[in-house]
This record gives structure tokens, C-alpha cells and sequence, in this order.
């Protein structure tokens, strides 16, 4: 059993307990692949911290779409997409591996920079800032800050390696201004597949119809 972790994100103190990393795995299994335990925690540590200074209770009460603004999926959960563009980097890395016999590259990075490159959704998608960045996007922009973005600053407060950080910011449009990975490349393209093959495949919504959640405590 791992003990309880503390971090402060935008000004508040969080303290991660077991229960919270049990509720993360719950979601998205697939962190058990990680092998290396410390790791492994790491990613649990920081979902669960993320979603404490969040709006959200839990992930699947994100809306399940690639942005905000964009239509999300028929069924499914935002912890669904996730998990299968981490699936489909791994399968896409075990097949090149298979198939060169110098294509070398790190399974627990992987797996962790799949299952971490959209927490920083907790902020983009948050309706609360959603609202009040609609009221005035002269003030803070709209978004003020892109799910990459806010995503690498979870990563690094919560102590992920460097490695993992840079595929939470550089998956999306942000890393065209950078050279990416090798993990963050498979990464990158493993997500927009999902994206466009959903869309091809009529897994979305033609129309908008998702609402947040209600909030806790509300009647």
C-alpha cells in the first residue's frame, strides 16, 4: 500500500489517498501495466490530485470528446479514449518492434504518456471555466490555457518524469513547435487515429447534447 501523497495545484493543498488511487485504476486498468511501481503511482498520484482540484469527481464525468467544443462520442467515456489510444500505441510499438529489429523504445513511458497525455482536460473542460471564459475571452483568453499546456504543469508538480510531461504537451498542435519523442510521436498519432476513425466510423454525436455533471452536494 503506498502512502498518502500531498501536492498543492492553483493554490490548493490535495492530499491523495489510496482509496482516490483505487478509484483512478478503476477507471483506467490499464495503469497496471506499468511495471515500475513508482511509476506506476505516479500516474495514479497525479489523476487523482488532478481530479480533487478539479470540478470532476471522476474522470468519466469529463465530456468525451477531443476538445471542448467538439462533438463527443455516441457511448463511451473520456476515460474510454484514453485507454484505447494507450492500447493502440502499444499495439502500434509492439508491432514495429516485431517487425525492426533496432526499434527500441521505453513501454513504461508509453503506457504512462498515453494514459496521462489528456489529464490536463481537468481545466479545459471544467464548465465552470468553460463559462467564464465564454463570458470574456478578451480577459483570459478562451481557452486561457490548452489541456497540453495544463498538462504539463500536473505532470511536473506531481512529480512525473520529464519524459511523460512532454507527451502530455506535445501530443496535440502544441508539438509542432517542438521535436517529439519517439513515445510522444506514437502517442500523437495514436490519438488523432482515434479521433478521425471514430468520426469516419459514426461514433459521434451529430449533435451536441452533452451536459456537465451536477454538482456535489447539490439536490
Amino acid at each position: 500500500m503506498s502512502e498518502d501523497f500531498s501536492v498543492r495545484l492553483r493554490g490548493q493543498s490535495v492530499v491523495v489517498t489510496e482509496a482516490m488511487r483505487a478509484a483512478v485504476l478503476d477507471e483506467m486498468p490499464e495503469i497496471g501495466w506499468i511495471e515500475d511501481e513508482g511509476l506506476r503511482t505516479k500516474v495514479l498520484n497525479a489523476w487523482a490530485a488532478a481530479l480533487a482540484a478539479s470540478g470532476f469527481r471522476k474522470l468519466g464525468e469529463l465530456k468525451p470528446s477531443g476538445n471542448y467544443d467538439s462533438p463527443p462520442l455516441k457511448t463511451g467515456t473520456q476515460a474510454d479514449h484514453i485507454r484505447s489510444v494507450t492500447r493502440l500505441a502499444v499495439k502500434m510499438a509492439e508491432e514495429l518492434d516485431g517487425l525492426f529489429p533496432g526499434f527500441e523504445y521505453d513501454r513504461d513511458i508509453l503506457i504512462a504518456g498515453g494514459l496521462c497525455h489528456d489529464i490536463g482536460k481537468v481545466w479545459e473542460f471544467d464548465p465552470e471555466n468553460v463559462e467564464r471564459w465564454r463570458a470574456d475571452p478578451s480577459a483570459t483568453g478562451m481557452p486561457s490555457i490548452r489541456h497540453p499546456g495544463y498538462g504539463v504543469y500536473i505532470c511536473l508538480v506531481c512529480e512525473l518524469p520529464e519524459e511523460v510531461a512532454h507527451v502530455a504537451g506535445g501530443h496535440s498542435a502544441e508539438g509542432e513547435l517542438v521535436t517529439r519523442s519517439l513515445e510522444n510521436t506514437i502517442i500523437r498519432w495514436a490519438d488523432h487515429s482515434f479521433w478521425k476513425i471514430v468520426e469516419s466510423g459514426g461514433q459521434l454525436s451529430d449533435v451536441d447534447t452533452w451536459l456537465p455533471p451536477a454538482k456535489i452536494g447539490a439536490a
